[in-house]
């Protein structure tokens, strides 16, 4: 049997992680600079307000890419809203401003919880500064380019101390990066040492398939970045090692949500299942359960990837009666399914093409798309389905 491949990126946060470093590993894998400057020119930002630069640097025995950027104009903070669209008015591929948004979405519901506001109007010196939108954009592009399908690393080094910023002293871990850490569950290190910042703790927390040190594959590459800044001190040192491995199997890490509810009408119930649905919820399932005082109710469970998981959280907390929530995260192995056209007596229709590498398991006609077909040609729903199954199974 033949099998996928699954391209794999796996960062050694030996030192830390930040977006700087994330970007000079990348850059130091083979993306050009100059292919970097012509995506992020797709983007409605000035190029007079910044300009970045790539340097190769010796840290003992290693040779690091340090990722450089100077920002030449300084223009008032933005909120988020300004950054999501100026990601949608971009030029860039889908994939690439899939990424950015997931991780910017993650950031914005962090900062959120920290200060208290709405998640569209955070105005934070950490979050809008042009290095954390050109590291977090820059990392997204550079994923995409290298068609990475899966994004590992060792736990993050939690740090310790303190620091001083424009706003007086504060820990080591920000607040923000520890909320990260603690909202996804990502594996630390505990102690001093390391550079964690909020852009890199952002990105594994979004994109990263796991950051418990698991990541099986045969390398191909190893890329070294360096902190863009000369600290004096021992050099923060992220390396990553590129990979691929040959699966049958796509492998990721999604969150069960559950509660359970025996208060509600059960109308509401139906219209809160399409609420999670258009929210990005992979699946939701009503299951009847005997609760305290023998009253029937209902498991709620909805499964989620984790970067939808607060916001999923709030729907289920404000549209249903439920007072909490319980979570957890799961590893799947799952099939490479997509949706294609196909002909058939019928006339054309989708259908989901599921394979297992390149080896087809079967064809499975699209409920929506067999029930148009039976009420415009007025044949049974099952009968559509044998004749779709029949004629639309082939490869």
């Amino acid at each position: 049997m033949e099998r996928r491949s699954v391209n794999i990126l796996y960062f050694d946060c030996f030192a830390g992680i930040s977006g700087n470093m994330m970007l000079g590993c990348l850059l130091d894998l083979g993306i050009s600079l100059e292919d970097l400057q012509k995506e992020l020119e797709k983007t409605p930002l000035p190029l007079s307000r910044y300009h970045m630069r790539t340097e190769k640097t010796r840290q003992g025995e290693v040779i690091a890419t340090r990722f450089q950027l100077q920002v030449k104009e300084t223009r008032p903070l933005r909120i988020y809203s300004d950054i999501f669209e100026i990601i949608e008015s971009s030029a860039l591929s889908e994939g690439s401003k899939e990424k950015a948004r997931c991780v910017f979405t993650r950031l914005a519901e962090a900062e959120a919880r920290i200060y208290g506001r709405g998640n569209g109007q955070i105005r934070t010196r950490e979050i809008t500064l042009m290095s954390t939108f050109v590291n977090i954009l820059g990392t997204a592009i550079c994923l995409e380019r290298l068609g990475i399908d899966e994004l590992y690393s060792s736990p993050l080094p939690l740090g310790g101390g303190s620091r001083e910023t424009i706003h007086g002293r504060v820990p080591i871990p920000a607040p923000v990066v520890a909320e990260l850490l603690r909202e996804s569950r990502i594996p630390v290190v505990i102690g001093p040492g390391g550079c964690l910042t909020a852009c890199g703790a952002a990105i594994m927390a979004s994109l990263g398939s796991g950051c418990d040190g698991e990541a099986k594959m045969t390398i191909e590459a190893v890329g070294h970045g360096v902190d863009g800044g000369d600290t004096g001190g021992p050099p923060n040192l992220l390396r990553v090692f590129m990979g691929r491995t040959n699966d049958a199997f796509d492998r990721d890490e999604i969150y069960v949500m559950e509660t359970h509810i025996d208060d509600m009408n059960p109308e509401v119930l139906g219209f809160l299942m399409g609420l999670l649905f258009e929210a990005g919820a992979l699946d939701v399932v009503f299951s009847p359960i005997q609760m305290k005082k023998n009253r029937p109710g209902v498991r709620l469970t909805i499964l989620t990837p984790p970067w939808k998981l607060e916001h999923l959280a709030r729907l289920v907390l404000t549209e249903s009666t439920a007072i909490g929530l319980r979570y957890y995260p799961v590893k799947r192995v799952k099939t490479e399914r997509f949706i294609e056209e196909r002909s058939s007596s019928l006339g054309k229709l989708k259908v989901k093409v599921i394979r297992e590498g390149k080896k087809l398991l079967r064809v499975a006609p699209e409920y929506e798309e067999c029930r148009r077909i039976s009420l415009e040609k007025g044949i049974p729903l099952l009968d559509v389905y044998r004749i779709v199954e029949k004629e639309t199974g082939g490869p």
